[in-house]
């Protein structure tokens, strides 16, 4: 168990974050149960985010901002908390989506991790491995921050249409990720397209791969292997998935008949299943 008087804000954004919740917490004279009742949460929750032990989120932080006067500094920091729990070959991806003015992806079995729900991304980070799963969903999700800041990167996603029927949960899982998707269809920064199953042969056969694009720097490219990621700024290579991703986008579904198409896969595939007298099937 980490020692609090001896918690060394150096050693990472997460023991760096309890330090300053520590130190501002009892510089307002609270007691970390005084506190948690001022914020709603358990004295033991604070205790263990202050000890290293727990990651904070961003309600937490805002509540904590807000309690002990701190000018957003937690929720600034919460962030970066999240970022650095990130498997560490998955740290710089995580960083060029930050800094990405756009994003196009394209996937080939499941919903893109930007786009995913809570529950969706539970199930998917839940199979074989239910450790820390409340941790590292939260992780997972504060990557969507990026749709958040003053301004968002575009976003463009092709889909398989088969990412639309693996079923990640169950049904109920699966009608609340599809509708999530509808959710963007008026926003003309978070762009979904179905590349459909009569597209036939494409040009994304070889694999799901994403590109970022920077105000100044190369665009970038990224695969991802078992375990590990493989960002390039190779000039053929981005070239290559450039043209690959622009064939993608002519043999998918228009943005409009793409929402169509989820709708019909969550009414039909996913819908509620009711009885004669129109009562819900278990």
């Amino acid at each position: 168990m980490t020692n609090i008087s001896v918690l060394d804000p150096s050693a990472s954004p997460l023991d760096y974050y309890g330090f300053e919740l520590r130190r501002h917490r009892e510089a307002a004279g609270l007691t970390q149960k005084q506190f948690g009742d001022v914020i709603n949460y358990t004295g033991s929750l604070v205790g263990q985010i202050e000890t290293a032990r727990k990651l904070p989120t961003d309600v937490f932080s805002e509540r904590a901002d807000a309690a002990l006067g701190t000018g957003g500094l937690l929720s600034r920091l919460v962030g970066l908390v999240l970022r650095s729990q990130l498997p560490g070959w998955f740290q710089q991806v995580a960083e060029l989506q930050a800094r990405a003015v756009e994003i196009c992806s394209f996937e080939t079995h499941m919903i893109q991790g930007l786009l995913q729900t809570e529950a969706y991304a539970r199930a998917v980070l839940g199979t074989l491995d239910q450790s820390n799963l409340d941790d590292r969903t939260a992780v997972r999700l504060a990557r969507q921050s990026i749709f958040g800041k003053a301004e968002p990167p575009v976003f463009w996603a092709v889909l398989s249409e088969a990412a639309l029927y693996q079923e990640m949960g169950g049904p109920e899982i699966m009608r609340g990720q599809l509708a999530h998707l509808l959710a963007f269809e008026n926003n003309p920064r978070i762009n979904v397209q179905i590349l459909p199953f009569s597209a036939g042969a494409h040009a994304g056969l070889t694999g799901s791969f994403d590109l970022y694009r920077f105000s100044g720097d190369p665009t970038i490219v990224y695969t991802e292997g078992y375990g590990s990621g493989h960002p390039t700024a190779n000039p053929d290579t981005v070239k290559d998935c450039s043209l690959r991703y622009d064939h993608l986008q002519a043999a998918a579904l228009s943005l409009r008949d793409s929402a169509a198409l989820i709708r019909r896969v969550m009414e039909e595939r996913y819908g509620e299943q009711r009885d004669v007298d129109g009562d819900p099937v278990a």
